[in-house]
């Protein structure tokens, strides 16, 4: 792997890393990703799910985005490159 195509793949787990443990539960991080329908599905979950639920589900989806933003940070770069980037593995 080049090294310009390493710095652009750590930031780019930074990036997710960082939005999965502060707006997870919001989807941002799969956004980030490029996973439109995974991020759709967290949103409506986490906004009309929690309104349904009194919250609940919108703290599902936060915890879930943070296990995945913890899980984005301990893969290496060429791991979040292969499973996220080429691999497109959606859910954890």
């Amino acid at each position: 792997m080049a090294e310009n195509d390493l710095t652009e793949v750590s930031n780019k787990k930074l990036a997710a890393g960082l939005l999965g443990i502060f707006l997870g539960a919001f989807g941002v991080h799969k956004f980030a990703l490029g996973y439109t329908k995974p991020g759709v599905i967290m949103l409506v979950i986490s906004l009309a799910g929690g309104v349904v639920t009194c919250g609940a589900a919108s703290f599902v989806m936060g915890v879930i985005g943070l296990i995945e933003g913890i899980i984005y940070f301990q893969k290496t770069p060429e791991e979040f490159q292969a499973l996220y980037i080429d691999g497109r593995k959606e859910w954890f």
